[in-house]
Formats: structure tokens, sequence, C-alpha cells
């Protein structure tokens, strides 16, 4: 609960910093705030849990809605440190604004207050308020770009469909607590274990729309075609934001949901899941192959990447926190990685297609060496942390005896769907060491002291948790 208080406190600072026209001191106040946030998040980390998630726990805040377990614990971690990376690229990006990057950073740092409600939650009132916390901060960032027709019309998309998702949401919630007769989530999960022989229809709608409305927030198909429009037309920046930190927090936010409520009945909605999570790996790998934009193709790499992590929702077993939190992990910082070199080059060539890369590696070695390190991850290419994330997650759907064998198939197209990825993200590589055309060899491609190093320390830790994965699979 501390750590909501701060990072609200931290937003409201930054909106009064922009006020003041305090704008050179922005990025050191959130760092700061955001280096407070994660010690005061890892101080209750030594006291003992029984269970990652929801069993015997500690650090109960209003009346028992919001809980601070392992679970919450480790992954509003995650969210702070992917979040401050994003600030780093804030700094790179919005330089040359100097009226309304204030304004940007508040919104992001509620954003982040929103996606740690929806990792800490216990009651569906607590879930709604955090999704929409975090929502209603995107609508505005989507389209932040207010000159810009592609970004105004991401923000209306994206405003239309999350709110049509909401509704969904909302009317599952209804229906389950028309059920169980609670909002929270041990009294739900109660009522399913003393119910599972005979679970009314009431209740298996309300979980199925409830899956819909959380479905749509990690952009899973068939309720992803808002994401390729709404990543190309908002700011990069935000892009990079949307597919990294916000997907953390709906993945921690649906996980806690099925995990605590639905776990002791997984072969009641195993089927639903897996049919999306093989429809989603399908449909975001056949179709970035076909893009010719370097920002919609890592918009449907995110899509099947979301497919690869809804195998480890299915598991649901003891080691599926952990598996979920490294690839989460990995997967962010490729993509922190690729969007953040994506963000300098589109800028300095006017264009986003794979043709801007031509001559990276000569005229800017380091962010084409990050930028090969987050595609190599993002492929599975061993021994980098993309490749132990998918080994993790697929491994560890196998190993379940839960619904028997069924998770082999599953496992088996998301493993030869994968190799897709080698095409569309080998293509991009093979542009980063092409020579540049002529008219090209005079350009320059600028980035400031402190987005170099930051990049340079994403593609270090894509490095290191591949070769150190005890580091995060031993947390949970």
């Amino acid at each position: 609960m501390n750590v909501i208080l701060i990072l609200s406190a931290l937003g409201l600072l930054t909106l009064f910093a922009g006020v003041y026209n305090m704008r050179k001191m922005l990025l050191p106040i959130v760092l700061v705030g955001l280096v407070i946030a994660f010690a005061v998040n890892q101080i209750p980390w030594s006291q003992p849990a029984a269970d990652q998630v929801s069993n015997q726990f500690y650090g109960k805040y209003v009346s028992g809605m919001l809980q601070f377990d392992h679970f919450a614990i480790a992954f509003t971690g995650l969210l702070i440190i992917s979040a401050a990376f994003i600030f780093f690229l804030c700094d790179q990006y919005y330089r040359a604004d100097e009226h309304h990057t204030a304004d940007i950073y508040g919104l992001i740092i509620f954003t982040v207050v929103g996606g740690v409600m929806m990792a800490s939650y216990m009651h569906m009132a607590m879930l709604f308020i955090g999704i929409e916390t975090l929502s209603i901060s995107l609508y505005i960032l989507a389209g932040s770009k207010k000159l810009n027709l592609a970004s105004n019309e991401a923000s209306l998309k994206y405003f239309l469909l999350g709110s049509f998702s909401t509704g969904f949401l909302l009317f599952g919630i209804c229906l389950i607590y028309g059920a169980t007769g609670s909002f929270d989530l041990m009294v739900i999960k109660d009522w399913v274990v003393a119910h599972a022989d005979h679970l009314p229809l009431i209740f298996k709608t309300g979980l199925f729309l409830m899956a819909v409305g959380l479905l749509f927030k990690v952009s899973a198909a068939p309720f992803h075609f808002w994401t390729p429009d709404v990543y190309e037309g908002s700011p990069t920046l935000i892009t990079a934001f949307m597919a990294s930190v916000v997907k953390i927090a709906g993945f921690a936010a649906l996980f806690r949901l099925f995990y605590t409520c639905f776990g002791s009945i997984l072969p009641v909605w195993y089927y639903t899941i897996g049919v999306v999570a093989v429809l989603t790996i399908l449909i975001g790998n056949f179709s970035a192959i076909t893009q010719s934009s370097v920002k919609r193709m890592l918009a449907y790499s995110s899509i099947a990447n979301v497919g690869y992590i809804l195998i480890g929702v299915l598991s649901m077993n003891a080691h599926a926190p952990s598996a979920l939190l490294y690839y989460l992990c990995a997967y962010s910082m490729a993509t922190i990685a690729a969007f953040g070199v994506l963000m300098v080059v589109s800028k300095a060539k006017g264009n986003e297609g794979y043709d801007a890369f031509n001559g990276l590696a000569k005229k800017n070695p380091l962010m084409a060496a990050v930028l090969v390190l987050a595609m190599l991850s993002l492929a599975g290419i061993p021994p980098l942390a993309g490749f132990f994330g998918k080994y993790y997650i697929f491994s560890n759907a196998i190993g379940n005896s839960i619904v028997g064998n069924n998770y082999v198939p599953i496992v088996v197209v998301a493993a030869l769907s994968s190799l897709l990825g080698i095409v569309y993200y080998f293509r991009l590589i093979v542009a980063v060491f092409t020579p540049m055309g002529s008219e090209d060899e005079d350009m320059h491609i600028p980035a400031k002291g402190s987005f170099s190093f930051v990049m340079a320390v994403a593609g270090l830790l894509i490095l290191l948790l591949g070769l150190f994965p005890s580091w995060i699979i031993g947390l949970l």
C-alpha cells in the first residue's frame, strides 16, 4: 500500500513540477521517487508467505481489498524497473518539448499506480479501479500527439474498444457476484471449491465474460484487432510503454484471478484459453511476417508473445508464477530495447520501414548491438533470456498433469510457430548490417548519453538473464 501512496504522490509532484516549469528536474525527481518506491516495495519480502498468490499472506490493506504477497511484490518491482527504463526513453523522446513533458510523466506514473493495483488486488472492485486507473491514463497517452491524426485515431479506437471490453468485464463481475455472493477473491475461491461439481450457468458465463475483458487488455486473439493500429498510431515511446509495462500489469491481474479463484476448476476453462493461446500465437506470427513497418511488426510480435505467456497461465501449478515472471522480465527488456532503437532511428530517418535500419551497424554500433540482442532474444535464440523464457513456459506446461497430456499439442504448435519469428526478427537484423544508400551516408543518428547508457543496460540484462536465469526463476 505504501508503494501506491508513494507513486501517487510522485505523480502529483511531477505535475506540480511542470506547473512551476521545472522541466530539467523532472527525470531526477521521477527516478528518485521510483527508487524509493522500489525499496519500500521490497521491505516486506522477507516475511513468510505459504503461497505465492493467495493462501497465507501478509500486507492486507483497505479491508483486505489489496494484498502485498510475494507475487504482488515481485510484479510491482518489475513494473517499477520497466517504468524507469521508459522514463529514460522519455528524456530522449521529449527533449524538444518544453510544455507537456510533465503531463506525460505524470500520466505514466498514474498508469503504473493502476498496474500495481492490478498486481495486488484481492477484491473485484479494486481490480476494476486498477484497470480504469491504468486505462484512462493510456487513452490520453495514446493521443498525446494532439496534432497528429494517427495519434488521435489510436486514442479514439483504444478508448471505444477499451470501454466496450470494460463492459464485458463488469458484466462478468456482476454474474460472478450473483453466483457466489461476494467480490472477495478468497470467498469466491472457497465457493468454487465447494461447488466444483455443479457450477451454475450464471457462474460459467461470468467467468467467460471476465476472461474476455482481461484478454482484451493483454491483446489476445480474437480481441487483438485494436493492437496494430493503436501501437502504430501512438507515439513510439507510448507504444513501448504499452507493449511492456501494461502487458506486465495485465498478465499479473489475469493470473492472480485465475490462479486464486479458478485454479481448482481448470478443466472448465482450459480448452477456451488454450484455443485463444494457439490462435494468438498463429495470428501474431503469420501477421508479423507480412509487415513492411517495423513498428507494426513489433505490434504483431507482442501479440504472438501474449500467446506464449497464456500457456504459462494455463499451467496453474506451483512453478507457474515463477515462469510467468521470468518470461515477462525477458520480454519487457527486449521490447523496451527494440522500441528504444526504433524511436531514435525512425526520428532520424523519417520512416519506420526495415530500410530505415540500413547501415545502423556503421552509424551507431551500440544501438545496432542492442537491437540485435533484442531480436535474438525475442526469437528465442540461446543463451539469451528469451530462449529460457520460452523453455520454462513450455517445459512447465508439458510437466503439468492436471488435464492429462492436453498441453503437448499446444506446446508443439507454439514451438513450431516460434520458428516463424526467426523470419521477421532476422529480417531486421539483416537490415542493420545492410549498407545504407549514398544519400544517407552523412546522416547522423543522435542519442543522448543517458539514453545510450540505458540501452546498453537493457542489452546487458537480456544477456545476463539468459546466463543466470536463477536470478528470477527462484523468486516465486
